[in-house]
């Protein structure tokens, strides 16, 4: 015998309130019909899910787990019930959609009214996270699609191309790279860079795409935002890199920065990263569609 959507929901509440009485309360159901159900699911586990203790209710090791694995499922099956309501409707209901740090502050304010108004039954909800972590949650089915920065190594995953994001050099105002003009790749050193902190992939992005070795050392200087990072080089720290997205937002509007252009590589193309949209649910294709840079 396998545990029910109602039980599980019965110990998902109960962990969320910590007491039986507001349990039920939530589940809309009398206090002794939750109990009765936390008893058959522990019955049907072979283990307590929870130590009854006078004033508060706590979780057990296995309750603990079960409640981990309850939430993945009831997800899952909410999904389903939004996917059946809004069968023949596409991008309706609840989407969960995550965006890396580095594209969300620039691309969706721009990209998310339109969205609104072609789709308006889609209710959006935002994840802003490192690539690594979205990815991992998009294979685990906690999200529903996600904009990343390509290259990127994700087997089995899905995507569709939204534009180029050309990468661009931030320097000190009165550092020899301000200079009016293009910037050979050659002139940067690694030793005058300043990057963001490790698991950003603009930093693996902008250092490939220029040929440069990630500088190495306790003392090299890295940032933790796009915006730390437009601090510290106007403050004289370094030189850096910045997407031409964030630019055209006034990330830079700095009198201390100097935004200069790469000049182009071998392809005749400047250094850019291409931005996508990954996907478990096959309607992301429409919000690639929609999220299309100009």
């Amino acid at each position: 015998m396998l545990p029910t959507l109602r039980q599980l929901q019965y110990l998902k509440l109960l962990a969320e309130h910590g007491s039986f009485s507001r349990a039920a309360d939530a589940a809309h159901v009398s206090q002794p019909a939750l109990s009765a159900g936390v008893q058959e699911l522990e019955r049907i586990l072979g283990a307590p899910v929870v130590e009854r203790t006078r004033g508060a209710v706590l979780l057990t090791a296995v309750g603990a787990e079960a409640v981990r694995r309850a939430e993945d499922v009831l997800a899952r099956t909410e999904d389903l019930v939004e996917a059946a309501k809004n069968a023949g409707r596409p991008l309706s209901g609840r989407f969960r959609l995550g965006v890396i740090p580095t594209v969300a502050p620039f691309l969706l304010p721009r990209k998310l009214p339109s969205v609104k108004s072609a789709y308006p039954n889609l209710k959006l909800f935002i994840r802003e996270d490192l690539t690594p972590r979205l990815i991992a949650a998009l294979k685990a089915g906690q999200i529903d699609a996600a904009v990343i920065a390509l290259p990127y190594e994700a087997p089995g995953i899905e995507h569709a191309r939204i534009g180029d994001d050309e990468i661009m050099a931030a320097a000190p105002h009165d550092h020899p790279l301000a200079a009016p003009g293009p910037i050979r790749p050659g002139s940067l050193r690694a030793e005058d860079l300043i990057l963001l902190e490790d698991g950003h992939c603009l930093r693996d992005h902008a250092l490939a795409a220029l040929d440069i070795e990630a500088p190495r050392g306790d003392d090299v200087f890295a940032a933790t935002s796009l915006h730390t990072l437009v601090q510290m080089v106007g403050s004289g720290l370094g030189v850096s890199f910045l997407p031409k997205m964030a630019v055209q937002a006034g990330l830079a509007d700095n009198p201390s920065v100097a935004i200069r252009a790469f000049e182009n590589q071998a392809d005749g193309a400047p250094p850019h990263r291409e931005i996508v949209v990954a996907w478990r649910a096959a309607e992301a294709r429409l919000l690639a569609e929609a999220l299309k840079l100009d």
